[in-house]
């Protein structure tokens, strides 16, 4: 695994300053896509607990739901199951002026189904056979593929988990799955390096994160999404506020006077 520049973990202040002005640049990422009508697929993946929340919610916060969209696909449907597995997934490709961040993408047929046991080793096989060919047609058809791969280490994961188990605002995020995964280190290791050998392709190549430091995960991660995107700053007209019109002017403080406001405990 590659190696963080320093040993330290990233200070919170050199972290917050770095991460506004890579925000600032995805909002000009946001600008461009949607005048050049760009379409970008993101696919994050890494271990239970590797940070891809985290680094989801820094590449968003800032930025519009209606051009950055994230997908979270939940388990299939009995419908879906009957489909091809990638139907589901083609269906949420970005249309003109989007972006889409796959959070849990096609790639868990390679990872938690297969380690899980929910596709049979035919299943796992014929994906990791087809995928490439699918990850074709899609940059064929002009749509920006990006994969991220986080990877975290075990001490780091099984710290992550023993903080999830003990802070009651974090303990919604440890599912039974996430237990099941801490047992299979090594069969996830084992999935992780036949989806890399088999989905690492010159036309959708992945790219690994070192993320047992998050912050700097999150700011390597922003970092290496705009530099796959030949992006340019979009000039807008600054804009003037009018003059609130007096027509009709009335007393709106006074008008809620009587009405219920909530108690100000802070």
């Amino acid at each position: 695994m590659a190696k963080t520049r320093d040993d330290k973990k990233l200070g919170r202040k050199t972290y917050e300053k770095e991460l506004r002005k890579l925000q600032e640049e995805l909002c000009y990422l946001q600008s461009w896509v949607k005048k050049t009508g760009e379409r970008v697929v993101i696919v994050l993946e890494g271990r239970d607990a590797a940070g891809k929340g985290g680094t989801i919610k820094a590449i968003t916060e800032r930025v519009s739901p209606r051009v950055f969209r994230t997908v979270a696909l939940p388990a299939p449907s009995d419908r879906e199951k009957s489909q091809m597995y990638m139907q589901r997934y083609v269906e949420r490709l970005p249309a003109g002026g989007e972006i889409v961040i796959f959070d849990r993408s096609w790639y868990n047929r390679a990872g938690v189904e297969y380690v899980m046991g929910f596709c049979s080793p035919e299943e796992h096989q014929r994906f990791l056979t087809l995928c490439p060919l699918v990850e074709h047609f899609i940059v064929d058809a002009g749509i920006r593929l990006i994969k991220i791969w986080l990877e975290v280490g075990q001490e780091e994961q099984e710290r992550r988990f023993r903080a999830r188990i003990e802070d009651p605002i974090r303990q919604w995020k440890l599912s039974p799955m996430d237990v099941a995964s801490y047992r299979k280190w090594y069969a996830y290791s084992r999935a992780r390096d036949m989806m890399l050998e088999s989905t690492d392709t010159k036309h959708a190549p992945w790219h690994l994160v070192d993320s047992n430091d998050k912050k700097r995960a999150r700011l390597n991660c922003i970092s290496h999404i705009l530099s796959r995107i030949p992006y340019q700053h979009v000039d807008h007209e600054k804009v003037k506020l009018p003059e609130r019109s007096e027509k009709k002017k009335y007393d709106d403080s006074a008008s809620l006077a009587n009405r219920k406001f909530v108690e100000q405990r802070y």
